[in-house]
């Protein structure tokens, strides 16, 4: 680069002095008067071109150039040798094919190195690049590796499935996984207890003791979380009397760097149990955990379409006769989906002929489509399947792909999504682990506040009022809000650090998620959606949070980038969590804080430097 750039100012010299012979600006003539002016005055009637100095310096001049033919030949072949250095460097260095539509970086797609691990989160909006990714196979493996880990003040940041959307448990410094770590070490049937590695998945856990009659007491969305990774970030379920998953935790290990491994419970140590169930990874690497089951029982999910005025009606009822419950808004129109979940009684469940099929539900949403795919001018790839073959969430990530961020477009999906579930009306049965999941849809930006909401025998009602300006500040700034915004409720947890944490023991909270899909792989366009997603949690934490008292999920908090707004995170976080209590045992069980990564650093900075 540095010879072609040389190059190019000698030719660029060469041209200037060949202009200057043959066609002489203003300023160069000046320069040729000038010239002639200090010549003898004995010659001063010749021309400047027959004057004798400047007839010598012409000569030399005209002496370093060939002829036109010639220059042209060396011109066109110094154009030729640049030209090719350009093409060689080009290939030198070249970019997937993905990266059409990415900002160019020198270098940004030089091939990464083999010992690099890759970890992507679940909705692909976090990714690091590690060299130091350990898996061990045994407790005694984890223990030498947080050993040797912290004499060395290595990172090594527990990381389970890699779900959460905010990528709590990556670290680009080191991870340890404990995915190789996954059996069912014990089941007390009596108890109906179940003692298990941490790196066990929920449905793995679930399918390892269905044969003993027991199931976990609640579940999350989707299954397929590690128990270490679901249990540290106080994930939930939805129903007023079940509490967040952590409170299933009956004991637990823990390998900390200062301390090896340590068995927590009520009865050891009760104060740093509690602390250590929703410990966010950074108090130690959980190992083992027993958790208190419940009977495996059939239930029955009934689904229906409501409107909030007539939630509000029925409210009280609905959370205190539903085993599970939680309610799916679809902004810009006055549907609320409703699904509960009850116990199969041994009448089985009521008697009901639905009025439309499952294909017979879902072609307006297919018309949709093609008609859309028609306005937008786009052609499906041959390569892609049958738009008859796909499920409702797929064919709704079609349809918002092509044009994610209009509102209309969105306003014409969401009503099309409500008319689905006014024909999905019906009930289906089947047992928990099977009708409790929720297909969540493609990859997403999601934020999920909690919030108290009174008691199940003296609702605050504050849960339904939130909904209710959530839709209207929609509505108001011309959100491009896709459906739905889930709704849940939990009982609470006895974890200081659960979002859903309370001295009272009858207290409920409300759990809601707002959400935008990034039903698309363009560069660009996730980059615009992620744009208008912060935008839409933006005006909600303003106008809503402080005044509803209402967290962010551990799993889907961002801290944000602004150095004063990340002090009134950091503020406001002291003033819900015990955040003092939760750095001493930071400073006490991880004083190298191998186990943290950037994330816990900025939501719970320590004053001193280790």
């Amino acid at each position: 680069m540095y010879r072609a750039a040389t190059l190019r100012r000698s030719l660029r010299s060469l041209l200037n002095h060949h202009q200057l012979l043959h066609h002489p600006t203003p300023s160069h003539s000046h320069s040729l008067k000038s010239l002639t002016s200090t010549a003898p005055t004995t010659n001063s009637f010749l021309k400047p071109h027959q004057h004798p100095k400047f007839t010598r310096q012409l000569s030399s001049l005209s002496s370093q150039f060939p002829s036109s033919d010639s220059e042209i030949r060396k011109y066109t072949g110094y154009f030729f040798l640049l030209l090719g250095c350009g093409i060689a460097t080009y290939y030198s260095f070249p970019f997937p094919e993905n990266a059409k539509h990415k900002k160019a970086q020198l270098f940004q797609y030089a091939p990464l190195p083999e010992d690099l691990h890759t970890v992507t989160n679940w909705s692909g909006t976090h990714e690091v690049h590690t060299r130091n990714f350990f898996q061990p196979e045994s407790l005694p493996d984890l223990e030498q590796i947080v050993k040797e880990s912290n004499e060395k003040k290595r990172k090594i940041r527990p990381v389970g499935s890699g779900l959460s959307p905010n990528g709590i448990g990556l670290s680009r410094a080191g991870m340890v996984n404990l995915a190789l770590m996954d059996k069912v070490l014990e089941v007390d049937k009596e108890k109906k207890r179940v003692r298990v590695q941490a790196g066990i998945r929920v449905q793995q856990l679930v399918d390892g003791i269905k044969e003993y009659g027991l199931t976990l007491q609640n579940f999350a969305s989707i299954r397929e979380q590690q128990i270490g990774g679901i249990v540290q970030v106080g994930a939930h379920g939805t129903g007023a009397r079940l509490p967040p998953i952590d409170e299933q935790v009956i004991s637990m290990k823990l390998v900390t760097p200062a301390e090896g491994t340590i068995e927590l419970s009520k009865e050891k140590d009760a104060e740093l149990f509690y602390l250590a169930r929703c410990g966010l990874g950074g108090l130690g690497v959980v190992s083992e955990v027993t958790l208190q089951c419940v009977d495996r029982q059939e239930l029955v999910e009934h689904t229906y379409i409501s409107n909030l005025k007539d939630i509000k009606k029925n409210h009280r009822k609905l959370l205190s006769e539903n085993k599970h419950v939680k309610y799916l808004y679809i902004p810009y129109t006055d549907s609320v989906v409703i699904v509960t979940c009850n116990p199969l009684s041994k009448k089985g469940p009521p008697k009901f002929k639905p009025k439309y099929s499952n294909d017979e539900a879902l072609q307006h949403v297919r018309d949709l489509y093609k008609e859309s795919l028609a306005k937008y001018g786009v052609s499906p790839s041959e390569t892609e399947p049958d738009v008859n073959e796909l499920s409702f969430t797929e064919v709704r990530d079609k349809l918002l792909a092509l044009d994610p961020l209009n509102k209309e477009h969105i306003v014409k999906v969401n009503q099309a999504e409500a008319e689905f579930w006014r024909r999905s009306e019906g009930y289906r049965v089947g047992w928990s682990d099977e009708i409790l999941g929720f297909d969540c849809g493609g990859q997403q930006w999601v934020s999920e506040t909690c919030f108290p909401a009174g008691t199940l025998a003296n609702l605050s009602m504050k849960d339904l009022e939130y909904m209710e300006e959530l839709k209207q500040l929609i509505e108001k700034e011309g959100i491009p809000a896709p459906a739905p915004i889930e709704q849940r409720w939990t009982a609470c947890s006895k974890s200081p650090m659960s979002p859903a944490s309370s001295m009272e023991e009858a207290a409920i909270f409300s759990w809601v998620g707002i959400i935008m899909y990034l039903p698309t792989m363009d560069a660009r366009q996730r980059k615009e959606i992620t744009d208008e997603f912060f935008h839409y949690r933006f005006l909600a934490q303003t106008h809503l949070w402080d005044r509803y008292s209402a967290y962010e999920h551990w799993a889907k908090i961002e801290f944000p980038k602004d150095k004063e707004e990340l002090a009134d995170l950091q503020a406001r976080l002291r003033k819900r969590f015990p955040v003092d209590a939760y750095n001493e045992a930071r400073r006490k069980l991880d004083p190298n804080r191998i186990l943290s990564n950037n994330m816990l650093e900025k939501l719970f900075p320590l004053s001193e430097s280790v």
